[in-house]
């Protein structure tokens, strides 16, 4: 059967493979529920929650950088002005040129062009001073001199008749003809040490050349540097605006227009695509004028902010990010239980207690199979398994994908299923390339080392993420249960950082993760004894769980060291076996908070009666009514209710600051009590016991 399904070619298998298979399923399609990723415990258990509808608008998912400094990062400008470009001032004057010809007889339009050639003609093609003309005939004659001044009307060369021998002087007349004709000449040395001067093709040709870094610098009229941002140094920093795109889309844009390499355009962390975003960037190298005249090519992408500084940016070069988000036609989730003052309690717990700092949802993908579960048969070396298992037809998947899922599993030929996939498949494009070019054995499959190299060929970035994805399904795991064991009150044996240095983000460029997950190199822990506890020096927001790996220290709780080996041993791991042979599988584990507690925190209840309007401002739109003289407009766009048969509405604005290592869906969780598995569904289910 396999040797039939591999030798059908694409006519035979037209007929078969035109349908998905779940098409006509009258199931609702699942994704993947919190509960098989581990996020099972809130710490709010009193009270009822709220439902609302979350990212109707990208205004409603507004996110602002936090830098090293502390400082939120806001766009504050669109840029520097410039004034008009040459092309816009050639293409005015063409449109100026031409209007003045509209309407005009023919020998109104001859007598026009020809009053602008002899205005143009008048135009002097030089400045020639009396003082550089005195100083030319030391060296040339009277002649000479007039036969270079006619170049400029014959367009010729001319080659003097006097000799210089002497080197120094080779050189002051090179300079003197430069100064004096304003770079307009290109002059050069005969073998008999004469001088052949011409018109230069270019009128910069011939110019004194700066030093590289000098070359970067731009000196207005006013004598003004670099519009203001002084001195060229090798990193200019600036901030990126952005509605609906991702960062790295950005990024590689600005590559492309500026034909920089990748790797001079740094910045500190990944932002959202869907929402309004705002955060910094660097360029090694690069020019202002140049950088900003992408606000002209790049889409809903304004770049402001501009300076030139001594060091790059690098990832985790931040404190965290402030959001702010809106829930939109919010219920109580019990009818005789006023909104308001459901939100009001939910906010104060999330206050004074904050959430439990899970891996969100988004770390394990958004279709059936969670990325976890891939990682699972990577870390057991089960390269056939995870291969199969990535190109599987699945009851949630990308529709793009779904009829090469089908393909594949009916034929097993790569060809064929390459035929219909989509490129920007990228992990399932590289195993099927792969396989597209390996072997088969005699039983017309495929050896383990074929699905071994087609993983490898997985882009890192995709590769090293699923191993990830399991640690962060372990940590869920645990974390969950040492909330339901132990609520929020410390243990003997909970870890702790054992000094007071700061804890970074991974610093790995190709880590698609490194907001999500904390460093462990160098970091000391410790296991907390009873006097810990009783001295008061900690508190539950200084506990942290390591994610499994071979460089990490366990909670010396035996319980919640128990969680580990158990869970690990229903995938058939060991918590204390991590290396493997493959780097890029070996996994080190880290460390990650318990608890996260917003800052910053605050609300506002909003009315509102009309869908599909914005109802907070983005910092683009408070730039501009600063621009047009208002003073200080509120983030909140106050609501004119059109007329008295119109249905009120309530929303929620919710605005907090969160570390990086914490996601502000898990946050929206404890907040709202509510099931974040379908963020794509309008309304967000609530979460019962």
């Amino acid at each position: 059967m396999d040797q039939i399904k591999r030798s059908l070619d694409n006519d035979s298998s037209s007929s078969l493979l035109k349908k998905p298979r779940f098409e006509s399923s009258s199931q609702p399609k699942s994704a993947i529920h919190e509960d098989q990723v581990g996020i099972t415990e809130f710490i709010n258990k009193q009270g009822s929650g709220f439902v609302g509808s979350i990212k109707q608008l990208y205004t409603d998912f507004q996110v602002n950088e936090i830098d090293i400094n502390n400082k939120v990062i806001h766009l504050l400008d669109e840029g520097i002005d410039t004034g008009k470009s040459k092309k816009e001032k050639r293409y005015e004057k063409r449109e100026q040129e031409r209007q003045e010809l509209d309407g005009k007889t023919p020998e109104e339009v001859e007598a026009i062009l020809e009053d602008r050639k002899a205005k143009l003609e008048a135009i002097p093609k030089y400045e020639l001073s009396d003082e550089h003309r005195s100083e030319l005939l030391t060296f040339i004659t009277e002649e000479e001199l007039k036969q270079v001044e006619d170049l400029f009307t014959s367009g010729d060369n001319v080659e003097t008749k006097s000799t210089f021998p002497d080197k120094q002087i080779r050189g002051k007349l090179h300079q003197l003809f430069r100064a004096a004709f304003q770079s307009k000449l290109e002059t050069l040395t005969s073998p008999e040490n004469t001088f052949k001067i011409a018109v230069a093709r270019n009128s910069t040709r011939g110019a004194v050349r700066q030093h590289p870094q000098e070359s970067m610098h731009h000196v207005d009229e006013n004598g003004v540097l670099n519009y203001g941002l002084g001195s060229f140094k090798n990193y200019l920093h600036f901030t990126v605006y952005k509605e609906n795109r991702e960062t790295m889309e950005i990024a590689s844009s600005i590559s492309k227009f500026l034909r920089f390499p990748h790797k001079a355009i740094t910045f500190a962390g990944t932002k959202d695509r869907r929402g309004v975003t705002c955060q910094k960037f660097s360029i090694h190298r690069g020019k202002v004028i140049r950088v900003n005249s992408l606000n002209k090519a790049l889409k809903n992408t304004v770049l402001g902010g501009f300076s030139y500084e001594d060091a790059p940016l690098k990832l985790g070069d931040l404190k965290g990010n402030e959001f702010i988000i809106t829930i939109r036609d919010i219920q109580s989730i019990q009818n005789n239980v006023d909104v308001r003052q459901v939100i009001d309690t939910c906010f104060n717990s999330l206050k004074d207690q904050g959430f439990i700092n899970y891996f969100g949802m988004q770390r394990f993908g958004s279709f059936s199979i969670s990325t976890h579960q891939l990682g699972i048969h990577i870390l057991r070396e089960e390269w056939k398994e995870a291969a199969e298992l990535i190109l599987s037809e699945q009851e949630l998947v990308a529709p793009a994908s779904i009829e090469a899922r089908r393909i594949w599993a009916e034929t097993s030929n790569p060809s064929l299923t390459l035929k219909k996939l989509p490129h920007f498949f990228s992990a399932e494009t590289s195993i099927l390339k792969v396989l597209e070019k390996e072997p088969l054995d005699k039983n017309e499959e495929y050896g383990k080392n074929s699905y071994f190299k087609s993983i490898t060929a997985i882009p890192k970035n995709l590769r090293i993420m699923y191993g990830h994805a399991y640690q962060s399904y372990v940590w869920n795991k645990v974390a969950s249960k040492r909330i339901e064991l132990f609520g929020l009150e410390l243990q003997e044996g909970d870890l702790v950082f054992d000094d007071a240095a700061a804890v970074k983000p991974e610093e790995d460029e190709e880590d698609d993760f490194e907001e999500d997950v904390l460093v462990n190199k160098d970091e000391k822990v410790k296991p907390l004894s009873k006097e810990d506890i009783e001295s008061g020096k900690y508190t539950i927001y200084d506990v942290i769980l390591p994610t499994p790996g071979y460089k990490i220290v366990y909670p010396s709780n035996k319980q919640l060291e128990q969680v580990y080996i158990d869970t690990m041993a229903q995938d058939g791991l060991d918590p204390f076996k991590m290396a493997r042979k493959v780097k890029d599988f070996s996994l080190t584990g880290s460390y990650r908070n318990l608890m996260s507690k917003p800052q910053d925190l605050s609300y506002d209840i909003v009315e509102y009666y009309e869908e599909g309007k914005p109802l907070v401002r983005t910092d683009l739109e408070i730039l501009r009514l600063k621009k047009q003289g208002e003073e200080n407009p509120t983030r909140v766009i106050p609501v004119v209710k059109p007329n008295e048969e119109q249905t009120t509405k309530l929303a929620v604005v919710l605005k907090m600051q969160l570390g990086v290592s914490s996601y502000a869906t898990m946050a929206l969780r404890e907040f709202m009590k509510a099931d974040t598995a379908r963020w794509s569904e309008s309304m967000l289910k609530t979460k019962t016991d």
